[in-house]
């Protein structure tokens, strides 16, 4: 896993989205524009631990959040996504 150069702050976390499918099942091609949103992805940076406010999450975690959650970040090049904890769904 790849470490990344940046420390979220409060209740936030930084999140690699999983990639957009390519393919259809039967081998169909789906084109950028209609390509859907990814709603899961990998954990990769959380803040310094605070034992007021603990978070459940930690780097590794594979996570489901909402559909417009978090907002889009980039670092060397690579697409991520910070949002609140509170943003994540379910930890799978």
């Amino acid at each position: 896993m790849k470490k990344i150069s940046i420390q979220p702050l409060g209740e936030r976390v930084v999140i690699l989205p999983a990639k957009a499918e390519e393919k259809t099942a039967s081998g169909i091609i789906i084109p950028d524009t209609a390509k859907e949103k990814p709603q899961n992805g990998t954990v990769m940076a959380v803040p310094v631990e605070d034992k007021e406010n603990p978070i459940t999450v930690k780097v590794g975690d594979q996570v489901l959040y909402g559909k417009y959650a978090g907002t889009e970040i980039t670092i060397d090049g690579e697409d991520y996504l910070i949002m609140n904890e509170s943003d994540i769904l379910a930890v799978v």
